[in-house]
């Protein structure tokens, strides 16, 4: 055993002994006169944004009981204290640590860890769409007829800030139709949400970046899915889509917005890809992120464009190599298979990179000393990193998962009994569980495959995702045999 598989396992000892976990649940009681859990008023301590000694005792013991479980957990999964410390300063950084702690408390040090609360909620605020995308995952295009008011949506941000979300990205349909949407932006910004927003970015000029600026929303992902207008125009439907949506890029970086670029791999514009990225640094945006084709909405009438998987694989093994180039922008994708490829491929060279891929929402600055991370952050995130909102508040565990498994308003005081019993939720969070070959395949907790690819596909969320190569070959292998 490594020195550093040591250092995990004794974490979980002390974490998931009884004494620890009463001590945990402390923590998560009120810190008299602040308003908040012991645990918040704890990180705003050693965040340096709250004085230690102006607290009551109980609390000033909660701060020195919360740095030690930091610090701990920072060793045993090779962090820096000294750099998580300074990322507190932001609220929403402050949040996503109560989420782990919660997450401790509650589940324990498991694979993969279940945090106290989703990470990210991706809401389809509105189905209306200026756009007819051949591959949309909401069939969007006119609204529903219940979509949520303005006072229902800012009833659901109350719950999900009470559940503990770190971040709303706002998507849909293209979220910039609708009228109220800087108002809920700013709402969810002064709770202290991180606020995002996939867009087309066909509406995006000056005066709207500025506003949404304004609103509080920092992050952008903007899909482009061609390097030339008759790729992309084709893919979205309506002539003059490309310029608008390049235009609508440059404003958004020259803004200041962290940009992601977004492309969703078919057979008709894979092979543009490196063109794609070529483009995309040109006009300064951050990050590239390839998609996963998922059999959804008006997807299912276009899945024979779905990469096989062996292209899959070729181009999961061209963007590591982009990756490791590193420069801008970082090259990313949503395929769970990514982390394996990328482990295989420094396997095979007999290299080790200082980066590592434990889930496709990669941290350029922690996640290259967060190796031993992967087992517990790593693969598909559906129900466990992240949920998907539709635009009438109906919960899936994510916006490609045609699954819905409630309706948030409805969870309006059981959010987190919810989240920590669901059924569902459990099923696709459990990897040992998992039909073959992914239930025993040595990479299921570092990629598991796309469990909306298993769902869409196949039906069934447990089922292997058809799309990768070592499904492939081992159901080749059984056809050989029989």
């Amino acid at each position: 055993m490594s020195d550093l598989a040591g250092s995990v396992g004794a974490f979980k000892r002390v974490i998931e002994s009884p004494a620890s976990r009463m001590l945990l649940r402390r923590l998560l009681k009120e810190c008299p006169g602040t308003g908040k859990t012991r645990l918040e008023v704890s990180l705003e301590v050693i965040a340096g944004v709250r004085d230690r000694e102006r607290l009551p005792m109980p609390c000033r013991t909660a701060a020195r009981l919360t740095e030690l479980v930091l610090r701990m957990g920072a060793k045993a999964f090779g962090a820096d204290f000294s750099e998580l410390r300074s990322r507190m300063g932001e609220e929403h950084w402050r949040r996503a640590l109560v989420s782990v702690i919660r997450g401790l408390e509650a589940f324990g040090v498991r694979r993969p860890f279940v945090p106290g609360a989703p990470f990210l909620v991706v809401w389809d605020v509105t189905y209306a769409c200026n756009l007819r995308c051949r591959h949309c995952y909401a069939n969007a295009g006119v609204p529903l007829e219940d979509e949520l008011t303005t006072q229902e949506a800012r009833r659901v941000i109350d719950i999900l800030h009470r559940a503990g979300v770190v971040a709303i990205a706002w998507s849909g349909g293209e979220p910039l139709v609708r009228p109220d949407i800087y108002e809920l932006s700013r709402y969810a910004h002064q709770k202290g949400f991180y606020v995002a927003m996939a867009t087309n970015g066909t509406l995006i000029d000056e005066e709207t970046a500025d506003r949404l600026w304004d609103s509080g929303v920092r992050f952008l992902q903007i899909s482009l899915d061609g390097a030339s207008p008759e790729t992309h125009d084709g893919f979205r439907g309506v002539p003059g889509a490309w310029e608008r949506t390049v235009r609508g890029i440059k404003v958004a970086v020259k803004r200041g917005f962290f940009v992601n670029v977004a492309t969703t791999a078919t057979k008709l514009n894979y092979r543009e890809i490196p063109r794609i990225v070529d483009l995309v640094r040109e006009l300064g945006a951050q990050w590239f992120m390839v998609y996963n084709f998922v059999p959804t909405g008006r997807g299912v009438f276009i899945d024979r464009f779905d990469l096989s998987p062996e292209e899959r694989e070729e181009l999961l093994r061209w963007l590591w190599e982009k990756l490791r180039e590193g420069g801008s922008p970082k090259v990313l994708t949503t395929a769970p298979q990514f982390a394996r490829v990328s482990l295989q491929a420094e396997a095979r060279e007999g290299r080790r990179s200082k980066l590592v891929l434990p889930t496709h929402f990669y941290d350029a600055e922690l996640g290259g000393r967060l190796r031993s991370l992967a087992d517990f952050i790593g693969g598909c995130g559906a129900g466990r990193f992240y949920i998907g909102l539709s635009p009438n508040g109906d919960v899936r565990p994510c916006v490609f998962f045609p699954k819905t498994l409630a309706n948030v308003l409805e969870l309006e005081n059981d959010f987190e009994e919810w989240w920590r019993t669901d059924e569902f939720l459990w099923r696709l969070r459990d990897k040992d569980s998992l039909k073959e070959p992914c239930g025993t395949c040595p990479f299921r907790y570092v990629c598991g495959g796309c469990r909306a690819r298993a769902y869409g596909y196949l039906g069934d969320p447990q089922a292997p995702d058809p799309g990768c190569l070592l499904v492939a070959r081992a159901r080749a292998e059984k056809v050989r045999v029989a």
